[in-house]
């Protein structure tokens, strides 16, 4: 596999179309990192990590409107792939739908929203935006 990245959100992004409860994706530190800012962020109901001896799982409990059935997701998109990384600086922290959203970056100081590391003035590499 060659973006993990992606195929992580190509499977929050599946399930969410498919309107599934619960997702199992394959864990990495980074991946959990991301998970653990999607939770406080209230953009998933609960997470799991699980230790199978082997790489380990995380599940994931997707978060649903009761009323109208929307996820509490409406996009998921990719930013820095493997052939084209972009990078940013504190200054041009990008705003995604005028600040309703999140961009998730990867810095020095470990994964944070856009929001924190603007806060603590560091750049670094854009993962992925979300709202």
């Amino acid at each position: 596999m060659t973006d993990p990245i992606a195929d992580y959100l190509t499977r929050l992004r599946n399930a969410i179309q498919a309107k599934h409860r619960v997702v199992e994706v394959p864990a990495s530190n980074l991946k959990k990192d991301i998970t653990k800012i999607l939770f406080e962020k209230g953009y998933i109901l609960n997470f799991k990590f699980i230790e199978d001896g082997r790489q380990g799982i995380i599940k994931i409990a997707l978060k649903y409107d009761a009323v109208n059935k929307t996820s509490a997701i409406k996009s998921l998109k990719r930013v820095s792939s493997p052939g084209l990384r972009q990078y940013t600086g504190y200054k041009d922290m990008p705003r995604v739908i005028n600040g309703l959203g999140i961009a998730i970056i990867s810095t020095s100081k470990g994964v944070m929203t856009n929001k924190e590391a603007a806060d603590m003035k560091i750049g670094g590499e854009v993962l992925c935006y979300v709202y």
